[in-house]
């Protein structure tokens, strides 16, 4: 699916990618990576606003790297019901995420939306995406004493090799 909104309560329809990289041929739009996490919802509220603001689809990708060494031969056939289940899995918890998002908004995202699961390498997946987006947006982990101050790996990584802008959205300070 291109695109669609979601209410409240809708269902997105998941986009299922093993391609290693979203669907090309879409306009650009707000790239919002999630895996779920408190950083990634944060980072998806703002991907919501951010799409408003601009009058752009929003895409939210997840990614799915179940072999991140590979798989020796003769073993991919073997584990491919367990890959399956695991994008399955990946999909329902993608869903769930904008759901909850689109709950604690003051007014649910009404834009055009699209949620897209890809098995893949996450940062070479985000990498290839960002060469068709407007804005990626993503959230940030703590790491060792500062959390506040460092940037997650993939995080870190976008900011310094994606191709369009990419915006690194912090946790809300505590109340």
């Amino acid at each position: 699916m291109a695109g669609g909104s979601a209410g409240r309560d809708g269902d997105v329809p998941v986009v299922l990618s093993v391609l290693g990289r979203p669907p090309t041929g879409r306009p650009a739009g707000v790239l919002a990576a999630c895996d779920g996490s408190d950083g990634s919802l944060w980072a998806l509220d703002r991907a919501m606003t951010e799409a408003e603001l601009f009058g752009l689809p929003l895409y939210v990708l997840a990614v799915v790297n179940p072999a991140p060494a590979g798989y020796p031969p003769g073993m991919a056939e073997l584990v491919q019901e367990s890959v399956e289940t695991l994008v399955e899995s990946t999909a329902d918890g993608l869903r769930r995420s904008v759901t909850a998002v689109q709950r604690q908004r003051p007014a649910p995202y009404a834009g055009r939306m699209s949620l897209h699961v890809v098995l893949g390498n996450v940062i070479e997946v985000l990498l290839e995406a960002s060469t068709r987006q407007h804005t990626l947006v993503v959230g940030t982990r703590g790491n060792g004493g500062f959390p506040r101050l460092l940037l997650g790996s993939v995080s870190s990584a976008l900011v310094h090799h994606a191709a369009c802008p990419v915006l690194v959205v912090p946790a809300p300070p505590a109340g």
